[in-house]
């Protein structure tokens, strides 16, 4: 059996520790053991920061996608469809509306319909 030694911490670090240890590890010693070699091999110090959490990261990313979204929505309503609009209109032909010429009685035309026909068959028949 390996032997122990005592080190004395505040009751606050030392409650920490434990519950901490308690969480991912199944002893005190193999959970300091395990937090001194992460950082020895990575070479850092416990009182580096190593840059932006996930959260934060997170929150960056999601504020400059709503951004490019915001520019992407005004690009489209400035830009691209009274473009569309302009072609769209090029395009079209439509057919001018055929109104008939207004022309004064004395030179128009008049058409006139027979309205009663005389029989062609005397037998009453069309």
């Amino acid at each position: 059996m390996d032997s122990f030694i005592g080190i004395r911490f505040k009751k606050e670090t030392a409650k920490r520790f434990q519950t901490f240890s308690r969480t991912y590890f199944k002893s005190h010693t193999e959970a300091m053991s395990t937090m001194l070699d992460f950082f020895f091999y990575n070479e850092i110090s416990p009182k580096e920061k190593l840059g932006p959490t996930g959260r934060t990261i997170e929150a960056k990313l999601l504020k400059r996608i709503n951004a490019v979204i915001a520019i992407m929505r005004d690009v489209e309503k400035t830009q691209t469809k009274p473009t569309v609009a302009m072609i769209q209109s090029l395009f079209q032909t439509e057919e001018p509306n055929e109104k008939p010429l207004i022309v004064e009685k004395k030179y128009a035309k008049e058409k006139k319909e027979v309205r009663f026909r005389q029989k062609k068959n005397p037998s009453n028949q069309l």
